[in-house]
């Protein structure tokens, strides 16, 4: 009797057994496609210099370092973009912590100082000495520099004003970089494009001067 019990019971749970083993033999369904993987960040840009690259006066999104970077973003061009603007800094503040810029690893390094400079009478001379001493520590390190051209208030004198403006053409002969010839073109003197101060743009002002700079980004091997 108890072998006429066990056999059927032996038999069932042998066919569900089995039944359990051609399921999990079956493939599954092919796994999703990850969405969210975030696009590889194929280099660095980082924007050195004074309020006017910090975005003095706005918040981060409106200066134009992050406008740059979504301009890049929006065409494709997965490259970082980071605001190292310091309000109120000389060109000898800017070569004082060029250590720290390279700690960022830049690619290139958009190069915007001496306003400050010029604004506080400072020697040209001093001034195109600081500058030069920073491109030379930036370019033995094989980063890319792109030079912003600056020209000084007619308040500071027509002679200082020459001598001030004459410094970064010649830096860029010297070092063969890119030169933007004037940080502000399109810009400047314009009250719709600048805050109160008539000296610090608007988030407008920013959004042009992003696209002055893109192009030299481009040249530079920006893809």
């Amino acid at each position: 009797m108890l072998n006429k019990v066990r056999w059927p019971f032996l038999a069932l749970s042998l066919c569900l057994l089995l039944s359990g083993c051609e399921r999990n033999s079956q493939p599954g369904p092919p796994p999703l496609p990850e969405t969210n993987k975030q696009p590889v960040v194929k280099g660095t840009i980082v924007a050195v210099g004074d309020s006017l690259t910090a975005g003095y006066g706005l918040n981060e999104a409106e200066g134009y370092p992050a406008q740059l970077e979504k301009k890049l973003q929006a065409a494709g061009i997965n490259w970082r973009v980071v605001n190292a603007g310091i309000s109120g800094e000389t060109s000898s503040g800017t070569l004082s912590r060029v250590n720290w810029v390279l700690k960022l690893k830049p690619d290139i390094v958009i190069l915007e100082t001496g306003a400050n400079d010029g604004l506080r009478g400072i020697d040209p001379q001093l001034t195109q000495s600081n500058i030069d001493q920073t491109v030379r520590l930036l370019k033995e390190q094989r980063v890319i520099v792109i030079l912003a051209g600056m020209r000084m208030v007619t308040s500071m004198g027509r002679d200082y004003g020459s001598r001030f403006a004459a410094i970064y053409p010649a830096i860029a002969k010297q070092h063969d970089l890119m030169l933007i010839p004037f940080f502000l073109q399109g810009v400047a003197g314009d009250p719709a494009l600048n805050q109160g101060d008539g000296i610090h743009p608007v988030a407008e002002g920013y959004r042009i001067i992003s696209d002055m700079i893109y192009p030299y980004l481009l040249q530079a091997g920006v893809k």
